[in-house]
This record gives structure tokens, sequence and C-alpha cells, in this order.
């Protein structure tokens, strides 16, 4: 066990934990921040992605000791009151539907849309390839960040 400084969500957290802990269940069982989840373990689904600095990461392979000084944004810390633009546009095309992979679709197209507020639909299908959805809501989380990215940059 070693002692780890993160800062998560704005705010300085301690946690003793195993330094090959994944992010993932630290964020999950010993900071109790739920809305980041467990789908695959390998990090090939992408409901686990939670930023990393500006960086869309998938948090069930990246151990608390390689984080750092970084600062980490959870599902929970990625507005206050639910109101960012990505959040706006999901509501707004309804995306959800089982809703399980929606929490890391919303962190992957956030910090996508960060580095390209005007993408394209090829740019859009690049950034969120390998972000599973098993209901099969891609045409409107499509939709969604073309929306979002419209909203952000009025």
């Amino acid at each position: 066990m070693a002692n780890f400084s993160l800062k998560v969500n704005g705010k300085t957290q301690e946690v003793d934990v195993d330094p090959t802990t994944p992010i993932l269940w630290v964020l999950r069982d010993n900071l109790k921040l739920v809305g980041t989840k467990f789908g695959c373990g390998i990090a090939q689904c992408g409901a686990c992605t939670v930023h990393l600095g500006d960086n869309a990461v998938r948090s069930c392979q990246l151990p608390v000791s390689a984080v750092g000084e970084q600062s980490i944004t959870t599902i929970e810390g990625l507005s206050e009151n639910g109101d960012h633009p990505v959040q706006k546009a999901w509501l707004e095309e309804d995306v959800y539907q089982c809703g399980y992979c929606q929490a890391g679709q919303i962190m992957n197209a956030s910090a996508f849309l960060k580095r390209n507020p005007n993408p394209t639909d090829t740019e859009i299908e690049d950034a969120m390839n390998g972000n599973i959805c098993r209901c099969g809501t891609y045409t409107r989380i499509k939709k969604a960040i073309k929306n979002a990215s419209s909203i952000s940059n009025a």
C-alpha cells in the first residue's frame, strides 16, 4: 500500500492503495465516485473513460501510480449542474437508452471537442471509435456531438 494525493474533480483526495490499483477502482471503491463504469476491464469499450489532464483515458487499465500530478475529471466533475454542452446535447438528442456506456461516451466526446471544436462527421466517428454502445445509439451520439459543438461555439 502507498499513499497518493490525487486531484479529482478539482479537489485533492488522499488515498492509501496498492500502486498498481487501476484508477477506476480508486474512484469507485475509495472515493465513492461511481459514475465511471466498469465495462470490459481491458481498455477496449470506453465505459471507464475519464479525463487525465485534458485527455480522455481508459481508467480500468491506468494504475494510480501513473497519474502523478495530473488532474482527474470524472463525469461527476465535468460540470456542477449537468450543464456542460455535451451533457445538454445528450439530453436534447435523447441519446440515452440503457445509459451504461454514456458517462464514458460523454467524457470522450467532451475531451475531443476541447481539441476539435468544429469537427466533421468523419472526425467524430474516428474520435468515438472504440467507445462501444451495446444499444447502438451511435447515430444519436454523433448528432449530439455536432449539436454540442454548435452550443459550445455559440
